[in-house]
């Protein structure tokens, strides 16, 4: 790891020196969360899923609430009576 120095600029930009990109494998468009605490300011690149990632993650978790319906015996047509009569149940709460 490479110590450098960086300048903000008058709109409150920094660069982030060419050995930390390549360190991070970060390119344009990369994100990241800002973390600031007295003097410290921290950076962490936040990974994004591709589209494919997120298609497979949501088939995942329609295919396990398909699962647990059929197990419980609701059918698609019940679902939306459903979350209404829950939703009456939390505001009479």
């Amino acid at each position: 790891m490479k110590i450098e120095t960086t300048k903000m600029s008058s709109r409150g930009q920094i660069v982030i020196p060419q050995n930390a990109r390549d360190e991070l494998n970060a390119e344009e468009g990369t994100i990241f969360v800002v973390m600031a605490k007295g003097d410290t300011l921290i950076l962490k690149k936040v990974e994004t899923p591709s589209k494919e990632i997120l298609i497979r993650q949501l088939e995942n978790i329609a295919a396990e609430g398909n699962k647990n319906s059929d197990r419980r015996g609701i059918k698609e047509s019940e679902v939306v009576d459903i979350v209404h009569k829950f939703r009456e149940s939390k505001r009479t709460k």
